[in-house]
């Protein structure tokens, strides 16, 4: 990927990784760029961008479809968008404090659904969870 993965994303509900490469978009700069600028080949299994905060996204620019997980601020999974197409815009969830984006099918193949409960670990060791 075009940014450096920073941490890891965990469904402890399901037992199962959803990111174990995840870059953390969470400056003004980060969330505007998201995956702007990244191929297919660079954002595949395993990958994913956490961008904190956020309430929705878009896929304008982008060349590949991707799922995207909304999470409220306890970290519960309240709505997921599957296999977004490029050149679309995802729904504005108001009770979102951050959306994961990850490869297409990821949330189908690790069975994630509204109210699983998400474990986001950084690189220095930061783990957020719900409280």
């Amino acid at each position: 990927m075009v940014f450096s993965p920073r941490g890891q994303a965990f469904n402890q509900t399901r037992q199962a990784y959803l990111a174990t490469a995840l870059v953390v978009a969470d400056t003004h700069w980060t969330r505007l760029r998201g995956l702007l600028g990244v191929s297919p080949s660079d954002f595949r299994n395993g990958n994913g961008l956490w961008i904190v905060p956020c309430r929705g996204v878009h896929t304008l620019g982008m060349g590949f479809a991707i799922d995207v997980v909304y999470l409220d601020r306890s970290m519960t999974v309240i709505h997921i968008e599957r296999d977004l197409k490029p050149w679309r815009f995802a729904p504005i969830r108001m009770r979102a404090y951050s959306v994961l984006e990850l490869p297409s099918r990821t949330a189908l193949e690790t069975r994630t659904a509204v109210g699983d409960r998400i474990e986001i670990t950084t690189s220095n060791g930061d783990t957020v969870t719900a409280p």
